[in-house]
C-alpha cells in the first residue's frame, strides 16, 4: 500500500509539472528550453511536454527531403528560414563571447537557395548485389542511401542514379567508396577513391562512362594519389571572368551564391587598397577579384591550387604573386607585412593561430577575415583585439542549406 501511495505522490507531481517552451537551438541543432532540456528536432516556439511529447510552433516547418533526419547531410530541414538566419547569428555571437569579444554589428545572415550545392563528396557501399550512395548517418557509420537531395544543383543529382549502375558493376563484391562532384565548366568532374578497379571491362567501363555523360574529367585514387581516367580538356572553373584550372580534389565555395557573397563583403572591405596579400589563396577565390585594382601577393599550401591560380593569373594579366608557402609553420611575419594595404585570409577549420599573431604586430590598415568555424575565428582574432584592432562588423553567410556550418565574414582595422 505504501508503494502505492508513493507512486500516486510521483504521478501527482509529475502532472504538476508545466509543459516547457522551447526557446533556442543549440549549437548542435537540438532546441533547449529555458530549464537547459535539450530536445532534438524541435524549434524555437514549439512547447515539449514532461513526457517528450513535442507540440510544434510557428518556426517548425515541413522537411522538405524525405532522409530526413536520418541522412547527415541537413540538420536543420524543421525550421524556417528565420530562425536559421537567428541561429547562424547566435553561433557567432556566442563564440564571441567565449572570447570576451563584444559582438559588434552582425549583419542579416545571407542564405544559399535549395538545390545550389555545385560540390558533394558522397560514400558507396556494395554487398553483393545491393549498391548503396549517399550521405553518413549523424555520428554513425550508417550510409542513408538517398533517393532524393534538395541541396544539390539539379546537374549534379542526375549524376546519382547513373553512378549507381557504374559502380554496382565496378566495385568489388563488399567493399566501399568516396565519390566527390564537382561542377566544372565543362561539366561535372568526378573523383573516385578508396577502392580499386580491377580488370580490362571495369577499366573501359570508366571510359565509356565518362564519354556518354560528358564528364569534365573522371579520376580515380586506387590508394596511390589521383590518376586521371579521362579529361579531354583541362578541367576548369571560372572565378570573376579568369578560368583557373582545377586541380583534382580542389577546394570551391560551395554555392555560387556563397562565393558572390564573400567576394563581395572581401571586395567591400578591402575598396581603395592597392598592395593586398590575400592568404590561404586557394585557385583565386578572392586574389582573382581583388587583382582587378591592385596588386596581390597570395599565398597558399597547396601546389596544385598554387600553380593552378599563377599560371591563371599570367594569362589574365593580372597582377598576382603566388607564394607557394604554407603558412601554419611558415606565416607571413611582421616585416613581410609591411607596405600591405589590407590582408585577406580565408583558413580552414582549425584556423591560422600562427597567422593572426603576426598580423597582431603589424600595421596593416584593414584585415578581411573570413572563416568556417566561429569557434576558431573568435580564438584567432583575439590577439588582433588586444593588438588595437578593431572587430567593426561581421556578415554570415549560410552556404551549407540546412546544416550547422557556419561561414562568416567579418571586416577588422585600426
Amino acid at each position: 500500500m505504501t508503494d502505492e501511495l508513493n507512486n500516486d505522490a510521483n504521478d501527482d507531481q509529475h502532472d504538476e509539472l508545466p509543459d516547457e517552451l522551447i526557446i533556442r537551438l543549440a549549437a548542435r541543432g537540438d532546441g533547449m528550453t529555458e530549464s537547459g532540456r535539450g530536445i532534438p528536432l524541435s524549434a524555437p516556439g514549439d512547447m515539449v511536454t514532461f513526457d517528450a511529447k513535442l507540440i510544434p510552433g510557428p518556426h517548425h516547418v515541413e522537411p522538405v527531403c524525405k532522409h530526413f533526419p536520418a541522412c547527415g547531410g541537413c540538420q536543420l530541414q524543421h525550421v524556417d528560414d528565420e530562425t536559421y538566419a537567428e541561429y547562424l547569428e547566435a553561433r557567432i555571437r556566442d563564440a564571441l563571447k567565449s572570447q570576451r569579444i563584444t559582438p559588434p554589428e552582425i549583419r542579416a545572415p545571407i542564405l544559399s537557395p535549395a538545390g545550389a550545392r555545385r560540390r558533394v563528396t558522397l560514400h558507396a557501399e556494395r554487398r553483393g548485389h545491393n549498391l548503396r550512395l549517399g550521405f553518413l548517418e549523424k555520428g554513425s557509420n550508417k550510409l542513408v542511401d538517398i533517393s532524393m537531395c534538395p541541396v544539390m544543383d539539379p546537374v549534379i543529382w542526375d549524376m546519382i542514379a547513373p553512378l549507381k549502375k557504374l559502380l554496382a558493376k565496378i566495385m568489388p563484391p563488399r567493399g566501399a567508396a568516396t565519390i566527390q562532384l564537382d561542377r566544372a565548366d565543362q561539366g561535372i568532374a568526378v573523383l573516385m577513391g578508396k577502392f580499386e578497379v580491377e580488370g580490362l571491362e571495369a577499366a573501359e567501363g570508366l571510359t565509356d562512362f565518362a564519354k556518354q555523360h560528358k564528364l569534365a574529367r573522371l579520376a580515380l585514387d586506387e590508394g596511390y594519389g589521383p590518376e586521371m581516367r579521362w579529361e579531354p580538356e583541362p578541367a576548369t572553373i571560372t572565378l570573376s571572368g579568369v578560368a583557373v584550372g582545377l586541380p583534382v580534389n580542389p577546394f570551391l565555395q560551395a554555392t555560387l551564391d556563397g562565393e558572390a557573397a564573400l567576394v563581395a563583403a572581401v571586395t567591400d572591405i578591402c575598396a581603395g587598397a592597392e598592395n593586398i596579400a590575400d592568404l590561404f589563396a586557394g585557385i583565386g577565390t578572392f586574389a582573382l577579384p581583388l587583382s582587378e585594382h591592385a596588386h596581390v601577393i597570395a599565398a597558399e599550401g597547396a601546389r596544385d591550387a598554387a600553380m593552378a591560380l599563377q599560371q591563371a593569373a599570367n594569362r589574365a594579366r593580372r597582377h598576382i604573386k603566388v607564394q607557394h608557402r604554407d603558412l601554419f609553420r611558415n606565416p607571413l611575419m611582421q616585416d613581410e607585412l609591411k607596405g600591405l594595404d589590407a590582408v585577406v585570409i580565408d583558413p580552414p577549420r582549425a584556423g591560422a593561430a600562427l597567422q593572426m599573431v603576426e598580423l597582431a604586430k603589424s600595421n596593416v590598415p584593414v584585415i578581411a577575415a573570413i572563416s568556417c568555424n566561429p569557434a576558431t575565428f573568435a580564438r584567432d582574432i583575439r590577439p588582433l583585439l588586444d593588438a588595437g584592432y578593431t572587430l567593426d562588423w561581421v556578415q554570415p553567410v549560410g552556404q551549407f542549406r540546412w546544416s550547422t556550418h557556419v561561414e562568416l565574414v567579418a571586416k577588422i582595422s585600426r
